[in-house]
Order: structure tokens, then sequence, then C-alpha cells
């Protein structure tokens, strides 16, 4: 079915996968091919109820049309609720501005949430308005389609201005709290970097990831000895600068419009305090 008129192809997929779509009574793979005759039900999927208060909070918006918005998030903000993290986060705040015009396909915790960023990661994030453009956007990722270059201050200097890291990412299985490179239960990830300025000690790097893992750049640079400035879990903790976690910042984002079809990039400027830092890097 057409984007304008009714659901994507994927959102009928995932429907069939989930035993929400029925043929002849029973429950098919997304493969199956339907014959002549064939009775298709699809079940009516209620949108879930959220338990999230709404909140009046600033947002930076690169850009915003009637099926998704572009957010620069701000340092120490939480994309989703969580326990300890029930107000204050990203979702609160977009579910202000949005009022009802939110994708739900991702359960009651994050609507409108169709990737994520760390906490202390500031930086561009996608959210979107229904659940068509969730899916479209989701399947772009899940293909790595989208186009997603950071950058970020790490600790030391690379001999090569360029590489490219490759290695699964999986939960480190002695501590929970952080992932690894792990080649036994990890998913695979790739990541590709560029030095864009050398400091006494530390560089400014930009990163092209391949794959969206859990801590992806944080990981794969302290892989290298080379962990990302401030970061608390790899390594990269200074006391010398006061960063509050790790400077990284999600620059540019790039994709397919689900409904134009064209490709759109929106690039998030460098927050103050990362700007700042370069300033005092160059002054090392």
């Amino acid at each position: 079915a057409g984007f304008d008129d009714s659901h994507t192809r994927s959102f009928y997929q995932l429907l069939i996968k989930n035993g929400d779509c029925l043929v002849n009574g029973k429950t098919v793979k997304p493969s199956y091919k339907v014959k002549a005759g064939d009775e298709v039900f699809i079940k009516e999927i209620p949108l879930k109820e959220v338990d999230i208060e709404p909140e009046d909070i600033l947002l930076d918006i690169l850009y915003e049309d009637s099926d998704l918005l572009i957010v620069n998030k701000p340092k120490d903000m939480v994309v989703h609720p969580a326990p300890g993290h029930e107000k204050g986060t990203l979702v609160n705040a977009v579910m202000y501005h949005c009022k009802n015009d939110l994708s739900g396909i991702n359960g009651e915790l994050r609507p409108g949430i169709v990737h994520r960023i760390d906490k202390d990661t500031t930086g561009s994030l996608i959210i979107c308005k229904n659940d068509e453009t969730h899916v479209a956007i989701a399947e772009q990722i899940k293909e790595h389609s989208v186009n997603r270059i950071y950058e970020g201050i790490i600790v030391g200097n690379p001999k090569d201005d360029t590489g490219v890291i490759n290695g699964p990412i999986g939960r480190n299985e002695k501590d929970r709290k952080k992932m690894a490179i792990n080649h036994k239960n990890g998913k695979d990830a790739c990541t590709h970097y560029e030095i864009i300025e050398r400091y006494k000690g530390y560089a400014y790097a930009r990163f092209k990831l391949e794959t969206g893992r859990t801590h992806q750049i944080r990981v794969h640079m302290a892989s290298i000895g080379h962990p990302i400035l401030g970061d608390p879990l790899y390594g990269g903790e200074s006391k010398k600068f006061k960063t509050e976690g790790q400077v990284l910042h999600a620059r540019i984002i790039g994709f397919i419009h689900p409904r134009s079809k064209e490709y759109i990039e929106v690039e998030a400027p460098l927050p103050a305090y990362f700007t700042h830092l370069l300033e005092v890097m160059r002054g090392l």
C-alpha cells in the first residue's frame, strides 16, 4: 500500500510477525504469497495509552513537518522516561509540543522515539509523528542507510588521520552497565573515524556510523586506546577538564523522507561547552 493512503509494507510485515494479520484464520510468514480466494484478516491495533506527563520544556527544533521533527538534544537530557527519570525527558517535552501527533509503535514508554542517543551525548534526534513514518525510518535505520555523523574529542592522538574500527558490540559480561567488543554475543558494528584537529594529548574527531549499536563510538574508540574525553564508563574521564560526561555530539543526520522520497540532511551546531573546550585545547 502507498504511504499517502494507507500503511507501509514494513508496517504490515510487523503486523504479520506479531500475529496480528491472519490468512484463512492462520498466521503466515511475511513472504507468503496471497492467492485468489484467500481471506485476510488484519487486527485493529489500538494506540496504547501513555502515562507520561507532557511538560512545557523548550526544544531546539532543527526541522519539522507534518510527519516528523528533528531536535537538537541538550546535554544531560534523558531521551525517554525510566525509573529515576520520569520527568524532564525528551519524550515529556515532545508530547507537549506535538500534543496527540506522535507515533505509538515503540510502546507506551517511547512515543515517537525511533532511535536514541545517550543522556550526555548532544545533537540531532528524529521524532516521528505517526506510525507510518516510524516504521519507514526504523527500516532505514535497520538497513544502515541513515547517514549519521558524530563529532567528539578523544584522549590521545591516533597514528593515522583516518581509520575503520570493526568489532561486534554486546553487553560486557563482567559489568552489565557497560557494553564491550563481544565476539561471542555481540552484533556487528563498524565505525569510521577521521581526525579534524590535533592538540597536545587530545584530538577533535569525526565519526561516521555504519551501524548504530549502543555506546558504539564510545566502545570502539576506547578499544583502540583513544576513549571519548569525559566518558565515565570507558576510561575517558580527565581531572584536567570538567566535562559532565562524554564530549560527543550527533552532528549530522540524513535520510530519505518517507512521504516526499527526497533526501533530507540536518546539521546540529556544536553546543557552547564543546566549542569552548576546542578553544581551550587549541591553547594547550
